[in-house]
C-alpha cells in the first residue's frame, strides 16, 4: 500500500513542485535573502521565460526528437524584433508601429525557424539532433552577423513594461500555459502528439498524419522561443545576440524534470512548468551563495543526469502500472 501510494506520487506531476517547495524551505537558513519578496519576485521573473521554452521543448521531446537550437532561436528573434522596434531599419524609427511589428516579426521568427526545423525532420528524414545542432549554429552566427556583437538598446517604453513587473509577465505567460495544457491534454492534437512518441509506425497505419504532427511540434516550439525572446528581451532592455546563450541546459532539464520521456510519447504542460520552478530554485541558490560559475555547471549537470535517471525509472514505474492493469 505504501509502495503504491509512493508510486503514484513519483509519477505526480505534483511531485516535482512539492520537492521545489522542500528545497527551497530547506535551502532558506543557510543561504540569506532566499525568501525575501525581492528575491521571490526575480524567481518569478526568470522562471517565467523558461517555464514558456520548457513547453515548447516538452512537445518535441514528445515526438521522440529534441530541440537544440531553441536559446539560438532565442537570440535571433530579439535580434530581429530589437532593430525594428529601436529604428535601426530607418522605417518605423519613432512610429507607434514599432513596438507591434516588433512583436509580430519576432514571433514570425521564431515561427520560421521552427516550420524549417520540422520540415527538415519530419520530411526530410534527418536527424533532429543533427538538424537543430545545425540551426543552433548558424542561427547564433546569423545573429551575430546582424549585430556586429553589439547589444541593441533604446526600445520603446511600452515594449519593455511588458516584463516590468512580474505581474505583467505572468498575465502573458499563464494563458499560453493554459491552452498548452488544454491542447496537450484534451484535443485530438494532444492525443496525435503522444501516439507519434510512441510509436510512429503504428500512428501512422491508423491514418494520424505523422510528418504534420511533428512539423506543428517544431513549429509550437520555435512560438515558444519567441515568447520567451519577448519577455527576456524586455526584461533586459536591450536585444542581445547572446541572449538566452546558457539556457539550453535548464530548458532540457526543466522538461524531463517536470516528466517528459526521453523517449518520446510522455510529457505535460503542467509538468515542465513545475520542473522549470525547480531548476530556476536551484540554480538561485547556488547563485546567491555565491558558487563560481564552474561549480554551477557542475551542479546543473548533476542535476540533469539525476533526472535522466529519474525519467528512467519513472518509464519501468509506468510500464509496470499499465502491465499490472
Amino acid at each position: 500500500m505504501v509502495r503504491a501510494s509512493l508510486s503514484r506520487a513519483l509519477l505526480s506531476d505534483y511531485f516535482i513542485l512539492g520537492l521545489a517547495g522542500v528545497y527551497l524551505l530547506g535551502m532558506a537558513p543557510a543561504v540569506p535573502g532566499l525568501l525575501s519578496p525581492l528575491n521571490l519576485a526575480n524567481l518569478a521573473e526568470i522562471a517565467l521565460p523558461l517555464m514558456v521554452l520548457a513547453m515548447g521543448q516538452t512537445l518535441v521531446l514528445m515526438t521522440g526528437g529534441i530541440d537544440l537550437s531553441t536559446t539560438s532561436n532565442v537570440a535571433l528573434c530579439s535580434v530581429i524584433g530589437g532593430m525594428i522596434m529601436s529604428g535601426a531599419d530607418e522605417v518605423l524609427a519613432g512610429s507607434a508601429l514599432a513596438m507591434p511589428v516588433g512583436v509580430l516579426a519576432m514571433l514570425a521568427t521564431g515561427a520560421l525557424v521552427g516550420l524549417i526545423n520540422g520540415l527538415s525532420v519530419a520530411r526530410g528524414g534527418i536527424p533532429a539532433f543533427m538538424v537543430t545542432l545545425i540551426g543552433m549554429l548558424l542561427l547564433s552566427g546569423l545573429a551575430v552577423r546582424l549585430t556586429r556583437s553589439l547589444p541593441i538598446s533604446d526600445l520603446p517604453d511600452a515594449f519593455v513594461a511588458i516584463s516590468g513587473t512580474a505581474g505583467v509577465a505572468l498575465a502573458v505567460v499563464l494563458p499560453v500555459l493554459v491552452v498548452g495544457h488544454l491542447v496537450l491534454s484534451r484535443t485530438v492534437a494532444g492525443a496525435w502528439l503522444q501516439s507519434v512518441g510512441q510509436n510512429a509506425a503504428a500512428a501512422r497505419v491508423v491514418g494520424i498524419p505523422v510528418e504534420r504532427t511533428v512539423m506543428l511540434a517544431y513549429v509550437a516550439c520555435g512560438v515558444c522561443s519567441a515568447l520567451a525572446a519577448i519577455l527576456l528581451t524586455a526584461r533586459l532592455e536591450s536585444a542581445s545576440p547572446v541572449l538566452g546563450q546558457r539556457m539550453l541546459l535548464d530548458i532540457v532539464a526543466a522538461s524531463i524534470i517536470g516528466g517528459t520521456s526521453l523517449f518520446g510519447g510522455r510529457g505535460t504542460i503542467r509538468g515542465a512548468a513545475f520542473g522549470a520552478i525547480l531548476v530556476c530554485v536551484v540554480t538561485n541558490s547556488l547563485d546567491l551563495v555565491g558558487l563560481t560559475f564552474a561549480v554551477v555547471m557542475l551542479s546543473k549537470g548533476a542535476v540533469i543526469l539525476a533526472a535522466a535517471a529519474l525519467d528512467a525509472f519513472r518509464s519501468r514505474l509506468l510500464a509496470k502500472a499499465e502491465g499490472s492493469a
